[in-house]
């Protein structure tokens, strides 16, 4: 059974289980908070996101590293042969040499600013990482709805087929009775056919936002629970845009992650300035060995005139290093950070205007919509007036066939426009609160709350008032057998 069929039982089949099927865990009905955390812990592109923060917050050890003191040893064996000609002479011998070695960096401006960069770096990871995961709070709920827009799109649809076929059939049956022309039977086919087309590109669409649920989370579902029409429509609040767009350039994730990468990109242009700067240094030695590796004596007399014994040596130095001339690598790698620098300030210009843009646009389209729902509903209603008074002219003679149809056409259009408008209105108020840095979890538990897991697309796509005899099929014309017959039963559910 195709995942289109399965829908289309609506959803009787209500419990939930999970199998393996390749690498995809298999459910049978999506809810939205299920989703997400499905989405939380299978998404790969957030796995992905996560590895490169852990990546990039070991720069900040890495950097300390060159700040913290330094100890290596060696141990060195030695074996060396001497032979004169005049008089006649062959000495050898062989020793071990240890050597420990401690370094502490006293001062060290370049190394100290690339920690400071390091700091600002792993800082604008973190929020990255935490805009990657408010981000998929936003796709979760994309996916979801936009498969809840495409179902009640097919629901739409095919009560529309049903509709249309019905008017082909009356008028039919009108030209046997010498009361209509080949003409509106052309015309109700026509209709009825444009509407089989739309019905099987709605099924396409809903297979496709499943989909798209997939790659999320990597379950795979045949239904999902709806939204109930009770849903509040309310204003966004604050009710004004310049409240929205204050709290935007506060919160922000990706304008503070762009914050972070203009701060290390100052501080990496000062490690680099700092390349010029001396560096002071403690060092301390500790050596263990022959005699002859220490230099005591003469080596080439093989200590005959010195001590022939081990020998320990212990040192400490204060280092002092002054950078005069480097084939210009100091000053290149400071221009370039400079440049570096100024990309970084232009990115940010960049965010800050997009964020600033996008918070408008969505309280704007936020506020539409609202206007939309209440104004679509009006529309369902005056199309429904307007269809049965083409109706009744029809019957009359007043009006023909071309009339009734239009009038179906635009009731049906008026219906999906409906939801269209409902589910713009659930996505540009979390776009909003994405823009505002304000997105959360909760708004996704809030909108779970409205969920129906008894959703029927085909019964629910419209409000309960504003299911009205035309959205349904009537016994009396129900196709006896055929595929029409399978449309009708489905659109009586």
């Amino acid at each position: 059974m195709s995942r289109t069929a399965g829908w289309a039982l609506g959803g009787v089949c209500l419990f939930a289980c999970q199998a393996v099927a390749g690498s995809i865990e298999i459910t049978t009905r999506a809810e939205l908070l299920a989703v997400y955390r499905q989405a939380m812990m299978h998404n790969s592109d957030l796995a992905a996101a996560r590895a490169d923060f852990e990546a990039r917050s070991e720069a900040i050890p890495l950097a300390r590293a060159n700040l913290l003191p330094t100890l290596s040893s060696t141990v060195s064996g030695e074996s060396t042969r001497l032979e004169r000609d005049t008089p006649s002479l062959t000495r050898a011998r062989s020793g071990t040499t240890f050597q420990a070695n401690l370094k502490q960096p006293l001062f060290n401006a370049e190394s100290w600013f690339g920690l400071k960069a390091a700091e600002a770096s792993t800082s604008q990871a973190s929020l990255e990482l935490s805009a990657k995961e408010q981000e998929l709070i936003l796709k979760c709920a994309e996916a979801y709805f936009e498969t809840l827009r495409a179902s009640d799109d097919l629901a739409a649809s095919e009560t529309e087929e049903i509709a249309l076929k019905q008017q082909r059939d009356q008028a039919q049956a009108r030209l046997v009775g010498g009361l209509a022309s080949i003409t509106d039977v052309y015309d109700a086919q026509a209709a009825y056919d444009n509407a089989q087309a739309n019905r099987k590109l709605a099924e396409r669409k809903i297979e496709d936002a499943f989909e798209q649920l997939i790659r999320l989370t990597n379950h795979d579902y045949d239904s999902i629970e709806g939204i109930a029409h009770q849903l509040p429509v309310l204003a966004p609040a604050p009710e004004n845009s310049k409240s929205w767009v204050d709290a935007a350039l506060r919160q922000n994730l990706m304008l503070q992650a762009n914050d972070q990468a203009v701060l290390a990109a100052e501080q990496t242009l000062n490690q680099r300035q700092a390349g010029h700067a001396p560096t002071l240094d403690a060092i301390a030695s500790y050596r263990k060995g022959d005699n002859d590796s220490f230099g005591y004596s003469n080596p080439t007399d093989f200590g005959r005139n010195g001590y022939q014994g081990n020998v320990a040596q212990s040192s400490v130095a204060i280092q002092i290093n002054v950078p005069l001339y480097n084939g210009g690598r100091t000053s290149a790698q400071a221009r370039e950070s400079y440049k570096r620098l100024t990309q970084s300030e232009e990115l940010r210009e960049t965010q800050r205007r997009e964020v600033v843009l996008n918070t408008r646009n969505y309280y704007r389209a936020v506020n539409s919509d609202i206007e939309q729902i209440l104004a679509r509903k009006k529309t369902i209603l005056s199309s429904q007036g307007s269809l049965k008074a083409s109706k009744v002219g029809a019957d009359i003679g007043t009006r023909n066939t071309v009339d009734v149809l239009n009038a179906q056409r635009q009731l049906f259009t008026a219906v999906r426009d409906y939801n269209n408008a409902r589910y713009d209105y659930i996505l540009n108020n979390l776009r909003l609160k994405l823009a505002a840095g304000t997105l959360s979890p909760l708004d996704l538990e809030g909108l779970a709350h409205y969920l129906k897991s008894d959703y029927q697309p085909r019964r629910d796509f419209l409000p309960p008032e504003l299911t009205p005899d035309d959205f349904r099929t009537p016994h009396g014309v129900m196709p006896a057998k055929g595929p029409d017959k399978e449309i009708a039963e489905k659109a009586m559910l």
